[in-house]
């Protein structure tokens, strides 16, 4: 069976690029969200095995939602995505129990080893 992938990020152009290489790889994309908030109500719904999640989003940020996931789920697999020079929020993120972290712009490579990782 694939692994269900919930993708979250503010810009389609990144969800679709996302959608493009785990989908390229075997993985299920059960669903995106655009924001935080969006995010944990997506996460209750699909439940998904793992979840793409931007940092800086409007409304509710990665962070926050990651917090929120992880108080519903403490075993949730977070994977964060971030620009570069956003180092100090990646710590904040790892902190929050974040899995691992991948970087703008995505290399199919580094995403999917960072998923398999994760999944283990």
């Amino acid at each position: 069976m694939a692994n269900r992938i919930l993708i979250v990020d503010d810009a389609a152009f990144m969800r679709m690029m996302i959608r493009d290489i785990l989908t390229k790889n075997g993985y299920e994309v059960v669903g995106e969200a655009q924001d935080g908030a969006q995010a944990i109500e997506k996460f209750k719904e699909l439940t998904p095995d793992l979840i793409t999640m931007d940092i800086t989003m409007p409304e509710m940020d990665g962070i926050a939602a990651l917090k929120e996931i992880r108080k519903m789920d403490a075993n949730a697999k977070v994977i964060m995505c971030s620009a570069m020079g956003q180092q100090a929020m990646v710590i904040d993120a790892i902190q929050a129990g974040a899995k691992d972290f991948i970087v703008k712009p995505f290399q199919a490579d580094r995403v999917i080893e960072a998923i398999k990782k994760t999944l283990g």
